[in-house]
């Protein structure tokens, strides 16, 4: 009878035990999916940071010596030097935008605004000829039945250029944001790189450490390698635009710049501009355009042998796969951190699955 009761004391001893250990799971769980509610507007800019502190963390520590070691000095200096980078092309890419928006509407406001019939040609043109020459001919008389037909493809694209607007503005957020973040970090670099290593250890044991350095050139490697190229190219490549005063300039830099990011020769979009430039330039004009522009386009030759000497080695597909899924998850900074934490798994996972010593520094494949 005694051992019974016991025996049912015990029972209920690790019931209760058990009750309270569900408890505190279920109070764990709660405060951190509520931690996570909070920071998740902040973890792609954080993200972003962290990638950019790293990527400059070497030019970073050759001007703190130069400075006498002042750390939080020299992180201010790269700090504002980001955010200009940043707001100057935006300032520009805007106001371009605005210039098109106000001669288009000054255009439809003209009482003479006329679109003239499409020549012949047009309709033997293979498999589009026909239904463009229609649509054509329409617009010739008169702009109204046309939009009438087409208010539901119209009403949608309105409400895409509105998202898009929308989503552009809030990636220069992000990205100001988290230049400001990446001050931060190198501010306090010493610190961030002992506590890097310490998650790696405590996550991987001894080899934390390696794997810690690994991830830091993967990242440096691409950032700089990839993105630091894409945005010197596109720099240039707009430089020249406003130079020779190539209308709605800020919009076909961001089109090259994007281009770019993708491994794609940003020629795409240089060349309509030269043939445009050709045809409404003087011919000088033109042939200084045409060799600034193809000098500009072809940097990418020049700067990646440079920029990525000291590489890893990641494959051209994991990068573009990073572009391209980073864009669709999180919108135009995705672009950019697609890349460089995609990169950054496929390396990690790859040394975890060849149990290699990690840390080999290499030619990235494919774009030296």
């Amino acid at each position: 009878m005694a051992e019974s009761m016991s025996r049912q004391q015990d029972d209920q001893s690790n019931l209760k035990e058990i009750i309270e250990a569900c408890i505190r799971i279920a109070c764990v769980v709660l405060l951190a999916g509520w931690c996570f509610t909070i920071i998740r507007p902040f973890i792609t800019p954080v993200i972003w940071g962290i990638i950019l502190a790293v990527a400059v963390f070497p030019a970073y520590a050759w001007v703190t010596k130069r400075m006498g070691d002042r750390r939080r000095l020299a992180a201010t200096l790269f700090a504002i030097g980001g955010l200009l980078i940043v707001i100057i092309p935006t300032y520009f890419f805007t106001d371009s935008l605005v210039n098109t928006g106000q001669q288009i509407a000054t255009q439809l406001d003209l009482d003479n605004f006329h679109i003239p019939p499409p020549p012949p040609k047009v309709e033997e043109w293979a498999v589009i000829g026909t239904p463009i020459a229609k649509i054509w001919e329409q617009a010739s008389h008169g702009l109204e039945p046309l939009i009438v037909q087409f208010a539901p493809q119209l009403h949608g694209f309105a409400g895409w250029l509105v998202s898009a607007s929308v989503s552009t503005g809030l990636a220069v957020l992000q990205s100001l944001l988290s230049i400001i973040i990446a001050g931060v970090l190198l501010a306090s670099s010493t610190e961030g790189a002992r506590t890097a290593t310490s998650i790696a250890t405590r996550l991987i044991g001894t080899q934390g450490q390696a794997y810690a350095a690994m991830a830091s050139a993967t990242v440096r490697s691409v950032a700089v390698g990839i993105i630091g190229v894409a945005l010197i190219q596109a720099t240039l490549i707009g430089l020249g635009m406003l130079i020779f005063s190539v209308p709605h300039a800020g919009l076909w830099t961001l089109l090259c710049l994007l281009l770019a990011v993708l491994q794609i020769s940003p020629m795409l979009i240089v060349l309509p501009l030269i043939i445009y430039m050709f045809n409404n330039s003087p011919t000088g004009v033109a042939v200084a355009f045409m060799i600034w522009e193809v000098i500009a386009s072809g940097s990418d030759n020049v700067l990646k042998p440079i920029l990525l000497a000291r590489g890893v080695k990641v494959p051209m597909i994991v990068i573009f796969m990073g572009v391209i899924g980073g864009f669709i998850s999180a919108g135009f900074i995705g672009l950019f951190v697609g890349a460089v934490v995609l990169s950054m798994g496929y390396e990690l996972f790859r040394a975890w699955m060849q149990e290699a010593e990690p840390g080999e520094e290499t030619a990235v494949e494919g774009i030296a």
